[in-house]
Order: C-alpha cells, then structure tokens, then sequence
C-alpha cells in the first residue's frame, strides 16, 4: 500500500476539523479512501464537519480589504445570519480579506486550512469561502454595505477615486450583471425569450411580429443588466457611461451574500 500523501491528510482535515495526526492514522486504516476515514472518525466521535459539510450555506458576510491599487474581497458563508454576527465569524473573515491582499490566494488557502475547521467546531455550523476577488487598479472605488451582505470593487481607466467609489455605489444599489451591453451571455437572453414568448402569446399578438418584438425586448433588456447604460442613481437624467465621460470601467466586481 502506498503511504498516504500530504495533500490527502489536508483534504480530510479541512472536511472534519480533526486533527492532523487523526486523520492520518483514519486514512492509513482505510487505505487512503477518504470517504472510509471519515467514517472511522465518526465512529470514535471525533468528526464533526463532515456531517456539517452537506448543509446549505445561505447566510454569510462579505469583507474588504485594501491598500494603494489594490482592494480584495471575500465571501465567507455559513448557515444562519446568528453564525454571521458572531465575533470570531467576523474576524476570521476580516482576517482572510487581508490574506488575500497581501499574500493572495494559495496564502489565504494556506489560512482557511486550519482557520475553517476550527470556526466549524467553535461555531457548530458549515462554514466555508466563497467567491474571492484581488483587483487592481490606478483609480478604485470600494463600497462595503453597512450590513456587509454586499460589496463592490470598480477599476477605471482615468477618473477620480470619488468617482469610481459613486460607481460602486451604484452597482450596489442596481445590481448590474456586467459592464456593457454585449456582454450579457446569450444563454441569459434565450432564458428570457421563453418568458417573451409566452407573454407575448397570452397578449395575442401575432406570432409573424414575435421576431421583430423580441429585438426590441432584447435591447432592453442588455441594457437594463449593463452597468453603463443604466440609469445613475444619483442624477437619473444620464447615464452611467454619460456620467463617467472620458473615463472606463476596467474592472466591475460585486459581491451579494442571498
């Protein structure tokens, strides 16, 4: 038999929360087969994050963290909104945004090995991270909602910080799916076809016009999800490309815990 390799007594660590040395010696009596350790560790009563590891993790916060050029955020998840508010929740994930800023992922993974499992067993709920983003940038803007469920980094090519922070503020508020029209994928446009389709059907129009309708919904609808074209929210009577001027949106990153 084969010894059992690092990376495999990390795996199973980073799934139970038990300690190194436990998981070894679980994965050298099930000859390496993970799923068969985690049983082990379960029969001595030792495991607790593999029967955690199946539950939904709707609830969660999202962390900031910058410096000059550059801003990093993280999404840690959990299960309940109580979890969220807990201290050592909330430092945790002040601590894993700071990670990725200085020490980027493989340092922030390198800290969630042993900061996750022991947040799980502290806390008693499924706890892992979500999406992360490290963006760079001559002139970011950051907006961090007040109850940190929402968070947003923009990267432009000329502009003020004030401006593109006015931006990120914007994209908190309206959610757009990206930055330009173009770019809303065509599996989203088809997706809502099928709802054109069926309305359209139900007003009884005729089916020779469907085409011609759906053009101008799709228009619409692009520039409703793009960033650029929306309304900006503090002076509705341009838009946000009429407000930025000159200036580019580089980079558009949000974040939304729910």
């Amino acid at each position: 038999m084969s010894p059992v390799s690092p990376a495999a007594v990390a795996s199973l660590r980073q799934r139970t929360g038990v300690s190194m040395m436990e998981c070894k010696k679980a994965l050298d009596e099930a000859q390496g087969n993970e799923e068969k350790a985690i049983e082990i560790l379960r029969k001595r009563g030792i495991a607790q994050m593999a029967k955690k590891a199946a539950r939904d993790q709707f609830e969660g916060l999202i962390f900031l963290a910058q410096k000059a050029g550059t801003s990093a955020l993280v999404m840690l998840k959990c299960e309940t909104d109580f979890v969220a508010r807990d201290d050592n929740f909330r430092k945790a994930g002040a601590a894993f945004a700071e990670t990725l800023l200085e020490k980027g992922e493989d340092g922030l993974k390198t800290l969630a090995e042993t900061t996750v499992p022991e947040l799980v067993q502290k806390l008693g709920e499924n706890i892992s991270i979500g999406e992360m983003h490290l963006v760079s940038g001559s002139t970011l803007g950051t907006y961090l909602h007040t109850n940190s469920k929402i968070g947003v980094v923009i990267s432009l090519t000329g502009g003020t910080a004030d401006m593109a922070r006015d931006i990120a503020m914007h994209a908190a508020a309206l959610n757009p799916l990206v930055v330009s029209p173009t770019e809303v994928t065509a599996e989203k446009v088809e997706k809502e076809k099928e709802i054109w389709r069926e309305q359209l059907k139900k007003e009884g129009k005729p089916e020779a016009m469907f085409d011609k309708i759906m053009l101008g919904k799709e228009k619409k609808f692009r520039e409703e999800n793009a960033l650029l074209k929306q309304p900006f929210v503090k002076d509705p009577t341009k838009s946000v490309e009429q407000f930025l001027g000159d200036a580019k949106v580089e980079k558009y990153v949000r974040l939304a815990v729910g």
